[in-house]
Formats: structure tokens, sequence, C-alpha cells
């Protein structure tokens, strides 16, 4: 029998040949090639273990502060899940004990605007994580988040493609039903870099993610409205939809750390239920694996 490491090496091969795309934003092929090398010899340790307890939380500067300020992983690991995270590709993908794993899944671009989400999950399927959603795939359940300049929605168009793009993605994701799949809405922009029509767009988009429209049946596909925890919901204030005074530092749209102490609990424990309700549809007959 042929040892593990060799049958990795046969496999990215095949993948080059095939053509299959490994380039990362700001690193060669070789680089690439190492990621990926990395990734399947790592496959065993990260493949998803068949009960919903293995998470993986895909997003960049805001979700890790969310993680890091709001104890996410702490949260998760109490209740017995394994939480993985992926950042930007050269932070790459942290594993449940906080530790570097050493390789990122390539998200390609490093793009997590709705249009890189969208060829995010246009990308094939393999068995092996030789592209970025294949790494995800290992994962039973897949949390994934726009940063802020998506809440930037300039008019009725670019609302309506970022409707379609998740509309898109929303198709993959009925594939398969054996993952669970938590949409985030992108987190809203501070005054100084937004105008209130942007903002208003930006909650509606938030809105539709989390209606009967986009979630009806679709049994494995939930929504954290994160956008509605950070925007101010006064519609006299003059921050409305915007990011709210509270959570903010300045004209940084970063939320602040008392918005990711706060928010925090509650996205991992909206993971833990969201398990918890597929689970009890499963046993009821009402989705199937």
């Amino acid at each position: 029998m042929f040892p593990f490491s060799w049958i990795a090496l046969g496999v990215l091969v095949v993948a080059l040949v095939g053509g299959v795309g490994l380039a990362l934003r700001g690193q060669g092929l070789r680089m690439a090639l190492v990621h990926r090398l990395r990734a399947v010899l790592d496959r065993r340790n990260v493949a998803r273990s068949g009960d919903f307890t293995n998470v993986v939380f895909l997003h960049h500067s805001t979700g890790r502060n969310l993680i890091r300020q709001g104890g996410v992983r702490e949260r998760l690991t109490a209740a017995g899940f394994r939480f993985w995270d992926h950042d930007y590709n050269w932070e790459g993908l942290t594993r449940p004990d906080g530790t570097r794993a050493g390789y990122s899944y390539g998200v390609p671009d490093d793009n997590t605007d709705p249009d890189g989400l969208a060829r995010l999950f246009a990308q094939p399927v393999y068995p092996w994580p030789l592209n970025a959603f294949s790494g995800l795939m290992q994962h039973e359940v897949i949390a994934f988040k726009s940063c802020f300049p998506a809440s930037n929605i300039t008019d009725d168009a670019q609302l309506e493609q970022y409707k379609a793009w998740y509309l898109g993605m929303r198709t993959v994701m009925d594939r398969h039903p054996d993952h669970i799949f938590i949409v985030v809405t992108p987190p809203p922009l501070n005054p100084a870099a937004t105008t209130p029509e942007a903002a208003a767009r930006a909650r509606a988009f938030a809105n539709w993610l989390k209606s009967d429209e986009f979630l009806a049946g679709h049994p494995h596909v939930f929504t954290f409205d994160f956008f509605d925890l950070l925007a101010e919901g006064d519609p006299s204030a003059p921050g409305f939809n915007m990011l709210r005074a509270a959570y903010r530092e300045g004209e940084d749209s970063h939320p602040n750390r008392l918005a990711n102490e706060t928010i925090g609990p509650l996205f991992a424990d909206f993971i833990i239920e969201v398990v918890q309700t597929y689970r009890t549809r499963l046993a009821e007959g009402g989705a199937q694996p």
C-alpha cells in the first residue's frame, strides 16, 4: 500500500494537470501548491464528524475580531463543537485549539464580497481540499460572511445583483443537505463611510437574507443577522441603518470591542441552536441529509 503522502502528492499532480485553480493572491503557483499539499495531508484531522459539530467560519477582519473578543471559539468548544475559522488567505485556517493550521484553502482572489462568494460556491466539489469550496465542505457547518464594504450598495441594480448571487449560492447549498449553511449578513458601515440611501439598501439586503423568500423550503440554510445587531435601528437617529454609536470608534467601520463582546456569545449560541434545530428536523423527517 502506498504511503498517504504519496497518495496526496498524486492527487495534487492530477489537480495540476486537470487545471484546478490553485494560485492564491500574492502567491505564486509554488506556494499555492504547498498550501494544497498541506491541506490534503491534514484532511484526516479536519474531516467532518457526522454529528454537525464540525464548524467552519469564513470571514475577514470583522469576523476575526468577533471570534477573539467575543469568545466565540471558547463558547462553542465548551458546548462540544470543533470550531475552525478561515481568515484572509495569508492568515489561513485556524484550528479549534486556536493555533494556525499553516495553510489556506485558497479563497479565489481573497474575495469574500458577494461576487467573490458566488465565485467560491461555483467551484466544483472534490473529495480532497483541492480548491477553497472543497476545503470548506470538509466541515459540516459552514458559516460565511462578507465584510462591511459589501454594505455600500450604491443603487437598486446592485442590490438585485447581490440577491441574484445569493440565489445562485443557495442553489448550490440545496445540492448538499448533509451540510448546514449559515449566511451571516454583512455588517453596516460607519456613518462617515456611507449615505442614508446606501445604508437603507444594506438593511433591505439583510432583511431579504433572513426572509422567507430566501429561507423557506431550504431547511439546512439559516441566517444570522449580524447587520441588525450592529446597526442603528431608530429611524429618527442620524445614523439609522449605520454602525451604531456605541459600537464604533471614530470613523472606523470595524465594530469595537463592546460590539464583539456583546454579539460574540449570540453568534455562538445561534450556531448551537441551528444545529439543534436541524437535528430535530432530520429526526422528524422534515429534512433529507
